[in-house]
């Protein structure tokens, strides 16, 4: 059994002092050097305070029961330490916290804890998180139900209990009963990983359960458009106006890198002009937070022209009236199939197109591409980066002006 030196203090916030002269009590505990702090739930006149002895001072009956209160306090404090440390051979003063304040970490329940997190998130939508990360937690929990489902008829089990043998069998399950990719099980285990960490820093589980583990995405060659296609997509003429709309929406975010989400929510107000007459788009990831430019080209601009008076733009104050993301992408499939196009089309392609095509084909700087696109970094634009055959035959046509590779004539 580890070693573990344990000590228990009181002492007064002087700081809170209330206008009847009292000042609440308060319990440090201290292990192996980290302690953690309660209110003992008792308050006390600040002469009446012994800090030699950490206790109340006189006889008189309030004294006498707020030294009860303290003694008893420290009497469960140190059992616990010791049960806690024969049990598990290691100890937290939060675990000891928690155990004096009735939140035991024992008592925690794993999908009790995770359902807690994800209402929280719930809350935070708009502020800290986006819709789809929270449908990605709410995913993760109902797998991991279904996965236990397979091995308990226990509708929870506690957290104590989450260890490396179930993160490897969630792994496995992913893989196997849902089919995911590795990437997509990696955003997943990101998910439990993230709840696990809850627990971890709360005292509520002691040994991590994803020690050891670690992953690395595959590198996944993303689809893009090339410019013909582009242009083949620009010259379709759709008699079905539903098709129509969508397919200058797409076009809008293949010319200006925008992704679904921002498109979705672009306002008037996020369109500005500077002082030489070109307008912009300015405004803020929905993703990441971060602030981004975007140069208007005549083709975006004579989208926003086309749908200003449209009803779902009035209606929800937007530039443009998008649909549901997963609508988009259902009606894109009918356009690839109409304009011959043989790739899988979805809103996010058009961002490839435009970090790919429109830009870095046309020699539009990585770092430039990197600040339209709202990216934090240059290794995020790289992902969007596809080195393509007409740049590379451009690249070529420099060096054989250059050099001189025809054979010497003697």
């Amino acid at each position: 059994m580890q070693k573990s030196t344990f000590s228990v203090n009181f002492f007064v916030r002087r700081t809170r002092q209330g206008k009847n002269g009292e000042t609440p009590i308060i319990m440090r505990i201290t292990v192996n050097g980290r302690y953690a702090e309660l209110s003992t739930q008792r308050r006390v006149l600040v002469e009446q305070w012994s800090q030699s002895r950490c206790c109340a001072t006189g006889k008189t009956a309030v004294t006498l029961e707020i030294n009860r209160h303290l003694d008893n306090l420290r009497s469960k404090a140190s059992e616990a330490h010791q049960n806690f440390l024969a049990e598990d051979g290691y100890v937290e003063p939060l675990t000891i916290k928690e155990f004096l304040m009735d939140r035991h970490y024992r008592n925690r329940l794993f999908f009790e804890v995770f359902e807690k997190h994800n209402a929280k998130m719930h809350t935070l939508i708009g502020k800290e998180y986006d819709r789809t990360t929270y449908h990605r937690y709410m995913l993760c929990l109902r797998y991991f139900r279904e996965m236990m489902a397979t091995k308990t008829k226990a509708a929870d089990f506690p957290i104590k209990n989450l260890n490396h043998e179930l993160v490897r069998s969630f792994e496995h399950f992913l893989k196997t009963k849902k089919r995911v990719s590795q990437n997509t099980m990696i955003r997943y285990m990101n998910c439990l990983k993230k709840v696990t960490n809850l627990a971890l820093a709360n005292g509520w589980i002691i040994a991590n359960p994803f020690g050891g583990i670690k992953y690395a995405e595959k590198k996944v060659m993303r689809e893009y458009l090339t410019m013909s296609e582009v242009n083949r997509l620009r010259e379709k003429v759709f008699d079905i106006p539903r098709l129509d709309m969508v397919r200058d929406i797409f076009l809008f975010c293949c010319y200006t890198g925008l992704a679904y989400i921002d498109v979705h929510n672009l306002r008037p107000e996020n369109i500005t002009e500077d002082a030489n007459g070109r307008k912009w788009i300015h405004k803020q990831r929905e993703k990441t937070d971060v602030e981004f430019y975007v140069p208007l080209l005549d083709l975006p601009l004579q989208i926003i022209e086309k749908y200003k008076n449209h009803p779902l733009c009035k209606l929800r104050g937007t530039v443009l009236p998008v649909y549901a993301n997963q609508k988009m992408n259902s009606y894109l499939k009918e356009i690839a199939d109409f304009c011959g196009i043989k790739k899988h089309l979805t809103m996010h392609i058009a961002r490839y197109t435009f970090a790919t095509t429109i830009t870095l084909a046309n020699d539009v700087k990585l770092e430039n591409v990197s600040k339209i696109l709202g990216h934090t970094s240059t290794r995020m634009t790289q992902h969007y980066a596809h080195v393509m055959n007409e740049t590379l035959a451009r690249e070529m046509d420099k060096i054989a002006s250059i050099v001189d590779i025809s054979p010497q004539t003697k």
